[in-house]
């Protein structure tokens, strides 16, 4: 019984070792692709390391295919594509990237910078507000701690009117 149970699990790797990414190819962003499909159509052969029926695809170096560019003209587009133009173009891509990135960024900062300023200008004129209402000296009430609600005596008046100051004094600045 053993023996079965141990044939049927060694069927079973064998069997999903079929399903297994295996297309291995370079897309045109110079990273790997694995995949069970065959590669689109604009992947250049050279580009494709492993299909089904290969294991591996002989893949030369980059600078050993930098040095038999002049011997072969065929590998001529290979040259064109070595470490120094691929270096280029993610260059580009990475300064194109840190650019739009800075551009968010400053944009962020702007309006970060603006909503900080209406709130300052919110709260001053409801300080202001607070201030008028306190210094016009009608009665008021407040909740205390008990959850009452009682009226304003001088002390508490003040202690309002000095915080309503206070905040005038750091929000309202030019």
């Amino acid at each position: 019984m053993k023996l079965y149970k141990l044939c049927l699990v060694a069927f079973a790797c064998v069997w999903s070792a079929g399903a297994m990414a295996q297309w291995q190819w370079i897309n045109k962003d110079g990273r790997k692709v694995f995949s069970d499909r065959p590669p689109p159509l604009e992947i250049p052969e050279k580009d494709i390391l492993r299909q089904p029926n290969q294991r591996i695809a002989p893949v030369a170096p980059v600078a050993a295919d930098a040095q038999s560019a002049p011997s072969s003209p065929t590998s001529k587009p290979a040259a064109a594509s070595s470490a120094k133009g691929t270096d280029k173009v993610l260059e580009e891509r990475k300064a194109k990237a840190e650019a739009e990135a800075e551009a968010v960024k400053a944009a962020t900062d702007k309006a970060a910078q603006q909503k900080l300023a209406a709130d300052r200008a919110e709260n001053c004129t409801r300080a202001k507000q607070a201030k008028a209402s306190l210094d016009s000296g009608q009665l008021m009430k407040h909740t205390n701690a008990k959850g009452e609600q009682v009226f304003m005596d001088d002390a508490s008046r003040a202690a309002e009117r000095k915080r309503a100051q206070s905040v005038i004094d750091s929000a309202c600045k030019p």
